[in-house]
């Protein structure tokens, strides 16, 4: 999938590929102001948080630096069958801001389609589940003190301006759940300055940082995203290895029993074994070939629609498609499907994450992508969906074989 966001970013950081994620601190601008707005606005973002049920900490505010409590901005509403529900209320929120606070949303790639498939771009480039949370802040307002984060991430200044400090890591590779705690803040400056519209920032994982707009003026504001990319770690790895000797009877029995200790060497001698049936490449592979898709909305034929008119593939990763001479195996998203030859031509675009246009295309194609949707690894480009791609995500290309049947 080539999105203009993975491509823009690319240049502002000078980067050929996602292998600088998460090894350098990196900053340059976007040459496409254009995106920053197609992304989000601030408007947009209160009108999300405005249609959304949302508790707290997916909605969160400060003022003064300090998290309020969740009751100054949000509200139950109880229906009539007295269920209740939590929402924002819209006058607090904006009075929240106008004093001089910030409104943070999680998770926005799950309300937005526009950062669904931003994100589902970043994670095709990158091989690794993305997801992007929204701060808006205004006026003369504090922001976080120095903090780290346990995952690498990407922030795109939209609009408004603030001002940031990064420092290097205290600890190598920190995480959520570590052996010790990591609070010991460094000294050195790496980098300290003013993010402005179009700005983009790489900040790896456990590299302390700040951003405040202090000082900044009691009439402007600031809107950022940070895109977050969790990548697998030794830990995890050794997480999942645990999770596949359940099978074997040896592992689920006592270490220790009435008639003493178990034979220590046999179990390493199976771990060992495990292991090296499990390597991290393989690990990898295996977890985003089996990495369910994104929710979508399914084609309903109920509803007036016998076939989708437009397609698009909306797994996790990349789907990985094997040719052989007799057929042609896709592996992606917990399935793995064969194919005879002749339906690799409308395999590759219907698969390839761009969006692809069926009317007026031959049967083969209709006929490939109604079973890729009836799989739940392709979508309907519905309206609201179709409106994450459009301008930012080419469609794809399909050339019609001499050989139509499938």
């Amino acid at each position: 999938m080539k999105h203009r966001l993975v491509t823009a970013l690319e240049k502002a950081f000078g980067w050929d590929g996602p292998g600088s994620v998460g090894v350098e601190f990196a900053r340059g601008t976007l040459a496409e102001s254009e995106l920053l707005t197609r992304l989000m606005t601030p408007y947009r973002l209160l009108e999300t948080i405005q249609r959304r049920y949302l508790y707290n900490p997916q909605l969160r505010c400060y003022s003064g630096g300090r998290e309020l409590h969740p009751s100054r901005y949000l509200t139950t509403a109880v229906s009539r069958r007295k269920q209740a529900v939590q929402q924002a209320n819209m006058a607090a929120l904006g009075a929240v801001l106008d004093a001089g606070g910030t409104v943070v949303l999680d998770g926005v790639d799950t309300f937005d389609p526009t950062m669904e498939v931003a994100c589902r771009a970043l994670g095709w480039w990158s091989g690794e589940l993305v997801s992007v949370n929204c701060y808006l802040a205004v006026g003369d307002t504090p922001g976080f003190d120095l903090h780290w984060d346990d995952h690498d991430v990407i922030a795109v200044q939209l609009s408004g301006e603030k001002h940031w400090q990064v420092r290097g890591p205290s600890r190598p590779a920190p995480m959520y759940r570590d052996a010790e705690p990591n609070v010991d803040v460094p000294e050195d400056i790496v980098w300290e300055g003013r993010m402005s519209a179009g700005d983009v920032m790489h900040i790896p994982r456990g590299w302390w940082h700040t951003a405040t707009r202090v000082d900044s003026g009691s009439t402007g504001h600031s809107l950022h995203a940070t895109f977050g990319f969790t990548k697998r770690t030794g830990v995890t790895w050794a997480g999942f290895l645990a999770d596949a000797v359940r099978s074997d009877t040896e592992f689920r029995h006592d270490l220790e029993s009435a008639r003493g200790p178990r034979d220590d060497e046999r179990l390493l001698a199976k771990l060992a074994e495990a292991a090296h049936a499990n390597p991290p490449a393989r690990y990898l592979d295996q977890i985003r070939a089996e990495t369910p898709p994104a929710r979508h909305t399914p084609l309903i034929t109920a509803l007036g629609a016998s076939a989708p008119t437009d397609v698009v593939a909306i797994t996790e990763f990349p789907p990985r498609i094997t040719v052989a001479d007799d057929a042609v195996q896709v592996i992606t998203g917990g399935k793995r499907l064969t194919f005879h030859p002749r339906a690799e031509p409308a395999l590759r675009p219907l698969l390839s994450g761009h969006p692809v246009r069926l009317h007026g295309q031959d049967e083969a194609l209709t006929t490939v992508a109604a079973h890729l949707i009836e799989e739940g690894l392709c979508a309907p480009l519905n309206e609201g969906l179709s409106s994450g791609y459009t301008g930012l995500v080419p469609d794809a290309i399909y050339s019609n074989p001499p050989s139509t049947s499938v």
